[in-house]
């Protein structure tokens, strides 16, 4: 670098600083710097480092120096989780275009939804259907001594349903602090609601809803703004968190259209750790093949969704399983279906709603997942994974379909 180049950049850099940082989620605004080098750290601030560079917000100026200098930038990729959403707006808008990678709709477009103090019932038909629909049932169990991180848009800490469960709380979203320990303010309400299908214990009063691994521990990991978005730099520091900080499992329901290196790095990251990671398929069916990541990946369980018929949602995602190997997980293949139309779970505001989408059916088997925890395995995560297979029943139609794969695992 010649003196003027450098004298120009730093001028710029001290008026600029880490302006980078005082963009929102909204903004496209975050790079992969592929460079290790202290100057260029100091000069943009880092956010999070990786094996290929750091990430960190950019100005439009910020760019363009750069640019000047050689310094090779990649945008980070965005995923979201659904919407806030009744089954009207559901069943209504799921099969529009992706846009951006979006997972279904814009999530910006939240409908109004409207919660109940109290819920209809204290087990939903989704977590009475994992229990086989034993009529005498009245109340759900298991999953003591098992970490599950769910990575979402964070939860309410003291809902009475669920504050004895989470463990653990860090808010990876914050544009100042990358990690913040202790917080995970849920304001989207879906973190909520998916926590809730999980580990739900009823509530101190014995009046709540019961989720399907009432006994076990929620790391409860926000990776996603307020609006439902997410950076999957974020999503990629979590996931190692998850993983060194004692996960068994990791539950995500968010995705995108295309692969983040990031994330996969990050899951196998995990995986070898023995940490079995699930996730939802995506709502961009009946498409062959339009399943999201990561749900594609075939280190991760996919989750796809039927209703309360057993009939595969028409919005839910597809996979290749039809083109693929019968019965071994490969890229683009759906595992399992579970329930994921009208599912009433926990809410921001310390009530119930009712949800549907394959975020609802995925804590369905991460859930499961917690209660049949293999502990004593060599592989606790192989050995979880294929007593979930051996559990599953097949649903319509027949074999290791693009909608259900193995079917719906369940007691």
């Amino acid at each position: 670098m010649d003196t003027k180049k450098i004298a120009y950049l730093l001028t710029f850099s001290l008026i600029l600083g880490f302006s980078g940082f005082a963009y929102g989620a909204e903004e496209d605004t975050r790079y992969l710097v592929k460079s290790h080098s202290g100057f260029w750290k100091k000069s943009f601030g880092v956010r999070h480092e990786f094996i290929d560079g750091f990430t960190t917000d950019l100005s439009d100026w910020q760019l363009k120096v750069s640019k000047m200098f050689g310094v090779e930038t990649v945008p980070v990729k965005k995923l979201y989780v659904l919407p806030e959403s009744n089954q009207t707006e559901t069943e209504g808008s799921m099969n529009k275009e992706k846009e951006k990678g979006k997972l279904d709709i814009d999530v910006k477009a939240k409908p109004t939804i409207s919660a109940r103090p109290t819920p209809s019932a204290q087990l939903s038909w989704g977590v009475r259907s994992v229990y086989g629909n034993n009529p005498t049932l009245v109340k759900t169990s298991g999953g003591s001594g098992v970490n599950l991180a769910v990575l979402d848009t964070g939860v309410l800490k003291n809902h009475i349903d669920l504050k004895n469960r989470v463990s653990q709380c860090k808010d990876f979203t914050s544009f100042k602090t990358p990690i913040i320990n202790g917080q995970c303010e849920d304001k989207n309400g879906h973190g909520t609601h998916v926590a809730g299908v999980i580990a739900a214990d009823g509530g101190s009063d014995g009046k709540g809803i019961y989720g399907v691994a009432p006994e076990s521990s929620l790391l409860v990991y926000k990776v996603c703004g307020n609006n439902g978005s997410c950076w999957s730099d974020d999503i990629a520091v979590a996931i190692r968190n998850a993983a060194d900080g004692g996960a068994n499992i990791i539950s995500m329901s968010l995705g995108s259209d295309s692969e983040s290196s990031l994330i996969t790095d990050a899951i196998s990251y995990a995986v070898d750790k023995n940490v079995l990671v699930v996730a939802a398929a995506g709502n961009d069916g009946p498409y062959v093949g339009s399943i999201d990541y990561p749900a594609a990946n075939k280190n991760v369980i996919a989750v796809g969704a039927f209703d309360v018929s057993s009939s595969i949602a028409e919005w839910s995602s597809r996979g290749v399983n039809s083109t693929t190997t019968p019965y071994v997980v490969e890229e683009q293949d759906i595992e399992f279906a579970a329930p994921g139309v009208n599912v009433e779970s926990t809410w921001k505001d310390g009530g119930y709603v009712i949800l549907s989408g394959t975020s609802m059916s995925t804590p369905h088997v991460s859930g499961l997942a917690a209660k049949l925890w293999q502990k004593n395995a060599l592989d606790p995560d192989s050995a979880t994974r294929s007593l979930l297979q051996q559990f599953s029943q097949d649903l319509i139609p027949a074999g290791d379909d693009d909608s259900s794969g193995w079917g719906f695992p369940h007691l």
